[in-house]
């Protein structure tokens, strides 16, 4: 009941309204509030009315600007970043390794054995253009060439460059040679791309024939490489017994039993330190050399691929655990014949996340699919960077490209299945919009952990411990008394850290709700003189305002509705009795037929029968304007 009685008091407190004018309320604001300059405008003069008037707009102008300005800041999520200092004993990096040659030539030769035979001939025409070779090419297997040939392009005439087949054609008929009317020094090496038509072609120009001939191998090395089954490629790379020589870390011996495999086909087969997938990540006890991890390596340079491998040396990458390695874009190479000394020193970023940095915590927020999570490795912008671009591959080529993981259901791209595949893939590749929308797609981690290197190198072995150190090492890995190693083939490593300091760089916000809330307030108290309460004053104001308007606008719509049309007489106003007997006895209703219809009715002039007694008939009960109705004193006076 107390309920009902205090909801029945507020309705009627609604319906009843403020019960001021809008004039009368801003009044009363003037009068009340605490802010500086309204109590002036209805206090002062005319002239200090105006004055004051037009000084309180300017300053809540002002104050509203700033309100802004302090706002939108606040809203732009800008981060200031702490850069802080640590001491601790750090669990060690994953090390990973990998020969520059992806597998051995011995292994993969009768593979490559016509497109050796090819590289050959094109590196024949190139380095004596005017020789003439018909009797070699025609012993040549051409399906390879005819996908994604090299051309001459000479540009001695800018305007009108010529466009020649560096074979001249001559597997196909007897045209001669372009070498006759063109020669290196006028003439560029460029890659012919035809889409699976041949309707549409372009071409992919170098600035040296030495890039143009390691490209196109590179591009048709991958071809037949995508063709053979992932086993049999790991059978051709080099195996971790024949690379590793020995492990020590720190006190501890290690051998290649401590790596982890992995085939990255850049690099063939890759072996991985310390990675924390099956164990625990190993501490490192102290800095310094003697507490690192210590490797030697033997590249076996010897039987390198000759045109896919140019580059002598071991590739290695330092990286978190349960990270994959992504030795292309981050590795470095250590030097043949030298021992590699890398000190080590660890940046740990922390970046604050949405809405203040575009980062993810794991990826689950990135539309990307993580090809790499086969793996079972966490994420990083690189396994989103290549998962997107083999996304667009099979989207655009209908294929996936050798180098990045496949889609279940999915194909390699090759020549033979896709035709076409070479066209789509450096179209895509060289695609500005491709590169866009794959960073656009990719976000950073939000906690990441980078190693910085400081490098030195020295020669190793010396000359004069070159003969035992390698007699050693030949017999420990092939049990023989000759010497199986040389200075061109072996690599020392060292791998430590410089000191236990790490810095940790955090993100934190550049403005936060109490420095908006200061700002604000200051700038109110500063231009207006008010506070807290002031604002809670004029919302109180508005919030009357809006209430008055709703009042006066229920009384408006009410006074519409009750607004009705008069109904007009032709004749006198009916009696009181008239309208009695309207609403009692049917029979005295209004005639309203016309005198056509009485005489179809009553066509002798009959009168209409009287039903019962009618009300008797007086003047006084006749409804008359009043200007006519005359007083009793009146009436008397006659």
């Amino acid at each position: 009941m107390p309920v009902k009685k205090y909801l029945l008091k507020c309705l009627h407190r609604l319906q009843k309204g403020p019960g001021y004018t809008y004039k009368e309320l801003l009044v009363w604001y003037c009068n009340n509030t605490n802010t500086h300059g309204p109590k002036r405008i209805i206090c002062e003069g005319p002239k200090k009315k105006a004055m004051w008037f037009l000084l309180t707009l300017l300053f809540a102008c002002l104050v509203c600007w700033q309100w802004g300005v302090f706002i939108q800041t606040y809203l732009s999520w800008e981060v200031s970043v702490s850069l802080s200092m640590g001491f601790k004993t750090m669990n060690f990096p994953a090390v990973t390794v990998c020969n520059s040659s992806p597998f051995q030539y011995s292994k993969v030769k009768h593979l490559l054995k016509d497109l050796d035979e090819l590289m050959e001939a094109v590196l024949d025409k190139i380095l004596a253009p005017g020789t003439g070779h018909t009797n070699t090419t025609s012993a040549l297997n051409f399906t390879i060439w005819n996908h994604t040939p090299l051309v001459f392009i000479d540009e001695r005439n800018p305007h009108h460059p010529l466009v020649l087949d560096l074979f001249g054609d001559s597997h196909n008929s007897s045209s001669p040679a372009p070498g006759s009317i063109c020669n290196a020094q006028g003439c560029k090496v460029a890659m012919k791309l035809c889409s699976d038509s041949g309707t549409v072609c372009t071409f992919r120009n170098f600035t040296s024939a030495t890039q143009a001939v390691t490209e196109w191998y590179i591009l048709q090395a991958t071809n037949i490489f995508s063709q053979v089954p992932r086993k049999d490629l790991v059978g051709m790379g080099y195996a971790p017994d024949r690379i590793i020589l020995a492990c020590l870390f720190g006190t501890e011996p290690c051998s290649y039993r401590n790596f982890t495999p992995i085939f990255y086909p850049d690099y063939g087969n890759c072996y991985i330190f310390n990675w924390g997938m099956t164990e625990m990540a190993l501490p490192s006890a102290n800095p310094g050399t003697e507490f690192g991890l210590k490797l030697i390596l033997d590249i076996g340079p010897e039987d390198y691929v000759p045109f896919l491998a140019s580059t002598a040396g071991a590739r290695l990458m330092l990286h978190e655990q349960r990270t994959y390695p992504f030795i292309k874009e981050e590795g470095i190479y250590a030097l043949t014949g030298t021992e590699t000394s890398i000190g080590v020193l660890v940046d740990k970023l922390q970046r604050k996340g949405e809405p203040y940095s575009p980062c993810t915590m794991n990826g689950s927020d990135v539309a990307i699919q993580n090809l790499y999570s086969d793996y079972n490795t966490t994420y990083s912008i690189q396994a989103c960077l290549h998962s997107c671009f083999q996304d667009l591959m099979i989207r655009n080529c209908s294929c996936g490209h050798y180098l990045y993981p496949l889609p279940a259901g999915e194909r390699y791209c090759n020549s033979r299945d896709f035709p076409d595949w070479a066209y789509c893939y450096l179209s895509l590749q060289m695609s500005v919009a491709q590169r866009e929308t794959c960073l656009s797609m990719c976000k950073d981690s939000c906690n990441d952990t980078q190693y910085k290197m400081t490098i030195s190198m020295a020669d190793w072995p010396s000359e004069a411990s070159e003969d035992w150190i390698f007699h050693v090492l030949s017999q420990e890995r092939d049990q023989s008394a000759n010497i199986t190693l040389s200075r061109k083939g072996v690599v020392k490593l060292n791998i430590y850290f410089q000191e236990f300091n790490y810095r940790t760089i955090e993100e934190s916000p550049a403005n936060n709700i109490v420095w908006l809330l200061s700002n604000l307030g200051g700038q109110f108290g500063f231009w207006m003189g008010g506070s807290v309460l002031c604002l809670i004053e004029f919302g109180e104001i508005i919030i009357d305002f809006i209430w008055i308007t709703i009042i006066k606008l229920v009384v408006f719509c009410k006074g519409l509705r009750k607004r009705r049309p008069q109904a007009s007489y032709t004749g006198p106003p009916p009696t009181v009795a008239e309208l009695v007997e309207a609403h009692t006895n049917f029979g005295f209703q209004p005639d309203t037929t016309s005198h056509s219809l009485y005489a179809e009715v009553y066509p002798d002039q009959q009168t209409l029968p009287i039903p019962g007694t009618p009300p008797p008939n007086y003047d006084s009960l006749r409804l008359q304007p009043l200007d006519t109705v005359e007083s009793d004193s009146e009436v008397e006076a006659i």
